[in-house]
């Protein structure tokens, strides 16, 4: 059995083989762990849990050679890249599966085939990547009421593990630019002025561990959800972007919505027209009433500016990343995928995970689905085939100590996929 029982998810280029050593292509490597308990999920905090490494037996010298190779995979995200061009190409690494040192992009599936159950534990349910293509396939292929097989390029992008998940069903790479949190500004301050550090804890540590505790990932979801909403609503009958933008606004002000002030050129009101598969002439067609707004998430750590002191980068950074107090939205570009930095000698943390959610109707947040995954599917290599987890809100939004921002994200897909379904059965069947 894999040491891997955890969560983690390493997307990569190219990879020598041989126990982790990598070359000179971008790696990213995600985390989440096993299902908690109901009073540590409940925060959202990860307040008490160990790191990735400590739960895994991965020395820092692993997780920093890794993390070091993260920073690459930006490129990938890049918004005037073209779909698809950030992959080598699908029939090289099925050719030459040395090259990408033990990651290969998984067989086709049968389109006849159906999944078998997953395997359930607690708030999660398990399965190998093969079996997700079936039920994948089965459920979430659909084009225009049509079942379709699993593509080569969708099959190559799903092998990277919880970005790919994400990447598969959401059809651009992630870019993270419509991202909505909640941070609870009273409970902020109040905790900074009534309670003191812990024993051994310093002022940096303390102010970080008390920002982290600020934020409330369930409230951060139901506003994405509130804002997906009204952008659906927009999308409805509006066949031009003039008119989408116009419903949206008009909605947005008899809600007394602060986006309606949005600028016309900020991200909330650009998302749309910066969406490829709005412009792809099979996709939308730069029609918006072909389009739906749908969500995920990403989990990832706040001491990201290079700038800042050593203490920041170590214990997080309190001011970064917070949700703009009127509008929920946070501000992502300085979000550069950098992983925690070590507070003590022997530390090391893992940068993000992803977690898709599509357009489910579910009203309790805590019986809402997400589907993430362990780390690329490398079945021959060290790392091991890659797994497939479905698990309810409460346990994906629990996260390690390597974790202190939760953030959920809104992108567009055409309404001809089935990738985004209101409903998602747990498992199967």
């Amino acid at each position: 059995m894999s040491i891997f029982t955890a969560k983690e998810c390493w997307f990569f280029m190219y990879k020598r083989s041989g126990i982790m050593a990598l070359t000179t292509a971008g790696i990213v490597l995600c985390t989440s762990g096993l299902a908690p308990s109901v009073s540590a999920a409940a925060g959202g905090t990860g307040d008490g849990k160990s790191s990735y490494a400590e739960s895994n037996g991965l020395t820092a010298d692993d997780i920093g050679l890794i993390n070091t190779l993260n920073e690459k995979a930006l490129e990938l995200g890049r918004p005037d890249k073209p779909v698809g061009d950030a992959l080598p190409r699908a029939t090289e690494s099925l050719r030459a599966p040395a090259a990408a040192d033990g990651r290969v992009t998984p067989p086709a599936e049968p389109l006849d085939r159906m999944p078998d159950a997953y395997r359930a534990r607690g708030d999660r349910a398990t399965t190998g990547i093969s079996n997700y293509i079936r039920k994948w396939q089965q459920s979430y292929s659909h084009r225009d009421g049509h079942i379709r097989q699993m593509t080569e390029q969708q099959r190559e992008q799903l092998s990277y593990g919880c970005v790919g998940v994400t990447w598969v069903n959401s059809g651009p790479y992630p870019t993270n630019k419509l991202a909505f949190a909640s941070f609870d500004e009273e409970k902020h301050r109040d905790a900074l002025t009534t309670t003191s550090p812990r024993p051994g804890e310093t002022r940096a540590e303390f102010e970080g561990r008390i920002a982290k505790q600020s934020f409330d990932e369930a409230k951060g979801f139901n506003r994405a959800r509130e804002v997906a909403s009204v952008m659906n609503k927009a999308l409805e009958n509006a066949h031009d972007e003039s008119a989408y933008l116009t419903g949206l606004k008009a909605e947005l002000t008899k809600n007394n919505d602060a986006l309606a002030g949005e600028d016309s050129r900020s991200n909330f009101y650009s998302a749309l027209r910066n969406t490829p598969s709005f412009r792809d002439r099979n996709g939308g067609n730069h029609d918006p009433s072909k389009m739906k707004a749908v969500i995920y998430s990403k989990h990832f750590w706040s001491g990201q500016d290079p700038r800042s002191s050593s203490e920041k980068r170590k214990y997080g950074d309190p001011e970064a990343f917070r949700p703009d107090r009127n509008t929920g939205l946070v501000d992502m570009s300085a979000d550069r995928n950098t992983s925690r930095s070590p507070a003590k000698p022997g530390e090391s943390y893992v940068n993000f995970d992803y977690g898709w959610f599509g357009d489910q109707k579910e009203t309790n947040p805590d019986n809402t689905i997400w589907t993430h995954a362990n780390h690329y599917h490398s079945p021959e290599g060290g790392m091991g085939p890659m797994q497939v987890y479905e698990s309810k809100f409460r346990s994906w939004s629990s996260g390690y100590t390597d974790f202190d921002r939760g953030t959920y994200v809104i992108t567009f897909i055409p309404k001809s996929w089935n990738t985004a379904p209101a409903k998602v059965k747990q498992g199967w069947p």
